[in-house]
């Protein structure tokens, strides 16, 4: 028997789907970057050069992979004007002005003069649109252009507004709108499409940005137990260049130690014409680097829609108030109907998994029509269980009843950005006046889509995907969306199971958000886990599978600090990572008994 190379004990482990739905005191033995041995005595794979790992009373899991997630966007805002630490427009200010005075303006460097970065969140001012005039009190004389937390829409001040000629005679553009007062003028506010007007004159970013903040963002989500992810967005989009290169580098260099799948971007503006020059791009990255690269570019991002809070979520129903007098009544369907349908047969047929935006109703009922089309032209039936393409609609705010059990019955996966499923002050000042009661009562219906297997006789939630060939996908994935909301998976899952923010939170209210909707702490910790490296192309039955402890297992692991099955629900969002292990080499963290 060989000795392990690495053995974990003094602890509980969560395996996964598959193994109960509690952690069980096991030992876990790792050799060559794989799960050896669980059991609960190991004591014979233990060698003069293994190093034991003391759990001290913590519990291992698999490690979390992040389903949707921005990570250069992310490094680059914490390296720039980072503003997630405020919450008011107060601190907002604050922050802004002592950031301009740090960084002052040099003539030797061009675009310094510009300040760039993000992270507001709306709902911190009146209706959600901050003025050019608060900005222009803190910073007069430079351009200043920020976007707010979930990136559909930027605050410029009157120097950016100035150096991007819009004013009062500027169209809104297709895909966006300009807030403007009384008199037509530009208040400050760019919705969508919008932000690029002034966007496309900040400074681009340039490599060693972006590998700063690749390294920046690998460093910190492993910090939080993340051993992988999906990058929602990877090509030229809204003015960010493409970032295939900077992964690409990094993992060459030997720097990126993530599992990372790249979801190229789907252009809007353009139709099917772009498919093969998508496939052209993941074929040559495999060529380069290999097909089982930790960095693969095998999925596609279509944006179907946009955000409720500025009415280009694209709804059933009008909008209440001034969004459904206004000329979009039931916002903007970015790429819908017929155009969509065409879009996801053909990057199916072309062996692509698609991830899909979809915040309002309208947006999720065109997206599962379409997917249905492609598995009657595809035949769907036909494919492996272990088939490539693993296809998930992100986002998930408001879905018609009618069309929760519609995941299970085509085969398409929910991806789960839990975090936002809570009563807080966007939903209630921002959003529930804009959809009315009986759509707010239709948010982030998670339980709802997990019961549709559960009704059609399945064996869980997290079936996995070996068994079966589509229909036993993983019905639930998870993600952060960061730099919207935070990338630590812990805070997602506690209000995943609780549906409220935790107590100690300055936004907590105690009414729970749809109290039915809310996950088991197993089942949020799986679609987190083995739902998310599923999608990435990593779950039961592939080659190299993550998520979950079992023995052939890459080793892609995350140690905490207690047991969160064993206390309240209300206190799942103390759990705090405390050593991180990626194909058994440790990433993040220092000997969880430290």
């Amino acid at each position: 028997m060989p000795h392990a190379d690495l053995l974990f004990t003094g602890g509980v482990v969560y395996a996964g789907p598959g193994r109960g739905s509690v952690p069980e005191a096991l030992e876990v033995a790792v050799v060559d970057g794989r799960v050896a041995a669980i059991d609960t005595d190991l004591g014979e794979w233990r060698g003069a050069e293994t190093e034991v790992i003391d759990l001290a009373g913590g519990m291992l899991h698999a490690g979390f992979v992040d389903a949707h997630i921005h990570p250069i966007q992310g490094g680059l805002e914490r390296l720039g004007c980072d503003l997630t630490s405020g919450s008011t427009a107060g601190e907002y200010l604050e922050i802004i002005a002592r950031h301009a005075a740090e960084h002052p303006a040099r003539a030797d460097v061009a675009g310094s003069e510009w300040i760039t970065g993000g992270g507001w969140s709306m709902s911190a001012f009146p209706g959600g649109t901050p003025t050019a005039e608060a900005l222009d009190a803190v910073v007069p004389d430079r351009p200043v252009l920020l976007f707010n937390r979930d990136h559909h829409g930027a605050w410029a001040n009157s120097a950016a507004l100035r150096v991007a000629g819009v004013d009062a005679s500027t169209p809104d553009p297709a895909d966006g709108r300009i807030e403007r007062d009384a008199e037509g003028r530009a208040t400050g506010t760019l919705h969508e499409g919008a932000t690029r007007l002034v966007s496309a004159f900040t400074p681009p970013t340039t490599t060693e940005d972006e590998r700063a903040a690749l390294l920046e963002a690998q460093r910190y989500l492993h910090s939080v137990g993340v051993t992988g992810w999906q990058d929602a967005i990877v090509g030229s989009y809204f003015g960010a260049s493409d970032t295939a290169l900077i992964y690409a580098g990094a993992l060459e260099s030997g720097e990126l130690t993530a599992d990372v799948v790249g979801a190229l971007w789907w252009d809007r503006d353009r139709g099917i014409e772009q498919v093969p020059e998508l496939v052209a791009r993941r074929d040559a990255l495999a060529a380069r680097l290999g097909p089982a690269a930790r960095f693969r570019l095998t999925a596609v991002k279509i944006m179907a829609d946009g955000v409720v809070e500025n009415g280009t979520a694209s709804m059933l129903e009008p909008y209440v108030g001034p969004f459904g007098a206004g000329e979009h009544p039931r916002g903007l369907a970015f790429v819908g109907g017929k155009r969509l349908t065409d879009a996801i047969i053909a990057l199916d047929a072309a062996g692509m998994s698609v991830h899909v935006h979809t915040i309002g109703d309208r947006a999720v009922r065109e997206t599962l029509d379409a997917f249905l089309a492609a598995r009657s032209a595809n035949d769907w039936s036909a494919r492996s269980p272990v088939d490539p393409r693993r296809h998930h609609l992100a986002h998930l705010q408001f879905v018609h009843p009618d069309d929760a059990a519609r995941f299970a019955e085509i085969g398409v996966t929910a991806n789960a950005q839990a975090v936002w499923a809570c009563n807080e002050p966007q939903v209630r000042d921002l959003t529930l006046p804009v959809v009315g009661a009986e759509r707010g009562a239709q948010q982030y219906p998670f339980a709802s889509i997990l019961r549709a297997r559960g009704a059609q006789g399945s064996e869980g939630a997290q079936t996995p995907a070996a068994a079966a060939g589509p229909d036993a996908r993983p019905l639930l994935c998870a993600g952060s969306d960061w730099p919207v909301s935070t990338p630590d998976p812990w805070q997602a899952i506690h209000v995943a199971v609780n549906r409220r923010l935790p107590a100690d939170d300055p936004a907590y209210d105690a009414e729970p958000l749809l109290a039915h909707e809310a996950l088991t702490l197993a089942g949020a910790l799986d679609a987190y886990t083995a739902g998310s490296s599923w999608i990435n192309g990593r779950g039961p039955g592939d080659a190299t599978p993550t998520g979950v402890i079992t023995v052939g297992a890459v080793a892609d692991l995350a140690a905490t600090d207690r047991d969160p099955f064993a206390g309240p629900a209300e206190s799942i969002h103390a759990t705090r990572c405390v050593g991180t292990w990626v194909a058994g080499r440790r990433v993040s963290g220092g000997s969880p008994s430290s």
